[in-house]
Parts: structure tokens; C-alpha cells; sequence
């Protein structure tokens, strides 16, 4: 069975507009395509509220290494409206899925080529190994059938700190705020900027797994008071309860115990700004789970691959100027989920060189 990854803050950039590759995970700055900005993404980068340009939030790399299935040249990218009216509209939040396609996978188009640092060569060793998990299973009597396809956490969880390394700055430039010292700023060519794009305040990521215990997380009902259950203990008043309270109560039981879960899991690493795990569960911040609903390119099933956490919105605050502190205010959510398409389809929206363009799904929960 697979584990949780939690994605760290590293280094700040050198500035917001700063370049890298796709192979590099990061939050904020401007999107690095693996190919030239695709005609067909324009749309997807649009506000679907507003019609505004979408600022990047996250920037994900993220292969796929399985028995059945191996995409090296993958990537998520999620983006955000920082319009106010925005705030609390859904379709303000969209992810997008760019990938190899599979059955040309070992094409290296003339485009990819003009496009990729020199520090991508240095990371031919790790880069093949970087988020390669495999899908979760509800069941654990699967497990078995899944130990070919494990992988050695350890070595991963070094890999991805070697290519934080290799893609960020030693430290904040314009706050001088250090997040890790031990980082260098990547080798890569400029890159043409348009200034009326929205840009947040960027920072490089590093992994480290999640080595949380389930009965650490396990909200007990007896710790829990209820009015209502005392209240039907007491003989004299038994025949008052209404059976609508004993329901009201035990759905916000129940909601409690999905945030205070929520809440542990988040107080357990307080720097975690997302957590992937391709295939696996999603850690909700209320009861309302929310439809990802089907891939619009094959009709197959969307599953859970990564969210997004509220210790990212500390660190972009802490970033940004007084006068540029009102647009991300606005941003209230609890967690963004992002659900993929569960067969990574390709096939039948590859560019003449082998690359695609998905959308995805991003489901929000507010506070």
C-alpha cells in the first residue's frame, strides 16, 4: 500500500518571475511548461467566474512509475482566480493535467528540447523515481498483490530533497525570510514575462513522508460531552427527546470528528503545504466530500491524487506586501483536493508531438 507525501517549503525564489523547469515542484511564481504554451490551455487559464487571467497556486511534478503504467513526463498545475468576487465561487479553481502520452512516451519532441534547463540533465538518476506511488487500495487484504510495486520511501524522500536543491534559492530575496538554507538557485534560461499576468510569491518544495499513526488521529466520541445524550439518561425527561435532536447531534458529531482529524493531521507537520498520494484518500476538512465527477476526455472515474493545505496561504501572507496582502486575503479555503483522471488517459488529445492538455477536477472546502 502506498503513503502520504507531504509537500515543504524549501527556499524562496530568487523573484516571482523566476525560471525553472517542469521537473521542479513549487508554489507561486509562473508556470514552466514542458512544451511551449499550448493554444488549447488559453481557455484553462481563464477564470470561468470572471474571465480573468488565472495566477499559478501550485506546480507539481508528478510521474506515474507502475507495473501497469509508467509516465515519466508529467506534471499538475493548479491555478487560482485573486479576483475578490471570486473568493467563494468553485469554478474559480481549476488543475490541469499535461503529460507525455503514452504510447509516445520515448519521443523527445523538438519543442520539449528548446524548452528544458541544463539542470534537467543532472537529474536523469532521480527524476524517474520522483512521486512514483502506487494507487492505494481500501482493502488491506490487497496489499500483497501490491508488494512489487512498492518503493523505498527513504530513497525518495532524498531524491526530492536533492531536486529542491538543484531548483531553488538559498534563501527569501525580498523579505529575507530563510526557509532552507541548503538550496541553490537553478541553472535556466530567461524567460519572456508578461507583467499583466497575476503572480503570487514563489517558493521551491521538498517532500517528506508522513509517518502519522491512525490512533493518533482518532476522535472518540466519549471524549466528546453531549447535552443531549445526558439529557436522555435522566429518566424523568426521556420521553421529551426528540429523535431530530439525537440526529442533529450525531451529524455534527460527525462533523467534528472530520475537522478535528482534519486539524491533527494539519498540527503534526504545521509547514505542510500539500499532500499527494496518487490514488489514495483524501484528508477532508468537513463532511461534505464533494463530486470530482468523471474525466471529460475518457468518461473514466476521477480518484484523489494530491490537496492543497492551509499552512501554504501562512507562508504566501508572510511573502507578500500590505499594499498586495488584500488580494490573497481573500482566499479562504480550508483545502483544495484534486482529483485526475484514474486512467491518465492520452490517447485521444495528444498533440502531433505527443504531449496533452486535461483539465481536471479541484474541489474546494471553505472554513
Amino acid at each position: 500500500m502506498g503513503g502520504v507525501f507531504l509537500g515543504m517549503p524549501a527556499a524562496w525564489a530568487g523573484h516571482m518571475h523566476e525560471a525553472a523547469d517542469h521537473y521542479t515542484t513549487k508554489i507561486g511564481g509562473l508556470p514552466d511548461w514542458p512544451i511551449p504554451r499550448p493554444s488549447t490551455s488559453v481557455d484553462l487559464l481563464k477564470c470561468s467566474a470572471c474571465k480573468s487571467d488565472l495566477c499559478l497556486l501550485a506546480q507539481v511534478y508528478a510521474p506515474i512509475s507502475k507495473k501497469s503504467l509508467n509516465i515519466e513526463e508529467r506534471v499538475i498545475y493548479v491555478f487560482g482566480c485573486l479576483m475578490p468576487e471570486c473568493s467563494r465561487t468553485t469554478v474559480s479553481w481549476r488543475a490541469i493535467r499535461i503529460q507525455k502520452a503514452v504510447n509516445t512516451e520515448g519521443l523527445k519532441s523538438q519543442s520539449y528540447k528548446a524548452v528544458a534547463s541544463p539542470a534537467s540533465d543532472s537529474k536523469k538518476e532521480w527524476k524517474k523515481d520522483i512521486w512514483s506511488l502506487d494507487s492505494l487500495e481500501e482493502d488491506d487484504d490487497d496489499d500483497d498483490d501490491d508488494d512489487d510495486d512498492n518503493i523505498d520511501l527513504a530513497e525518495l524522500g532524498r531524491a526530492l530533497s536533492e531536486a529542491a536543491s538543484m531548483a531553488s534559492h538559498s534563501k527569501k530575496q525580498n523579505h529575507g525570510r530563510e526557509l532552507t538554507p541548503k538550496t541553490s538557485s537553478p541553472v535556466c534560461a530567461a524567460r519572456v514575462v508578461d507583467k499583466r499576468l497575476p503572480v503570487i510569491p514563489c517558493f521551491y518544495i521538498y517532500a517528506e513522508e508522513e509517518k502519522f499513526s491512525k490512533k493518533d488521529t482518532s476522535v472518540c466520541s466519549k471524549h466528546i460531552s453531549s447535552p443531549i445524550k445526558d439529557h436522555e439518561n435522566d429518566p424523568e425527561t426521556r420521553e421529551e427527546t426528540w429523535e431530530v435532536e439525537d440526529y442533529e447531534y450525531d451529524k455534527a458529531l460527525n462533523a467534528d470528528r472530520v475537522y478535528l482529524k482534519f486539524k491533527k493531521r494539519v498540527d503534526a507537520y504545521p509547514e505542510q503545504c500539500f499532500r499527494y498520494s496518487y490514488g489514495g484518500k483524501p484528508l477532508l476538512a468537513s463532511g461534505d466530500a464533494g463530486d470530482p465527477g468523471t474525466c471529460r476526455l475518457c468518461g473514466a472515474a476521477r480518484h484523489y491524487e494530491m490537496q492543497l493545505m492551509p499552512p501554504l496561504l501562512y507562508f504566501l501572507q508572510e511573502a507578500v506586501s500590505e499594499k498586495e496582502k488584500h488580494a490573497l486575503d481573500n482566499w479562504n479555503w480550508m483545502t483544495l483536493i484534486v482529483y485526475t483522471c484514474s486512467q491518465n488517459c492520452s490517447k485521444d488529445n495528444s498533440s502531433d508531438d505527443g504531449w496533452i492538455v486535461a483539465e481536471e477536477a479541484v474541489v474546494v472546502q471553505y472554513e
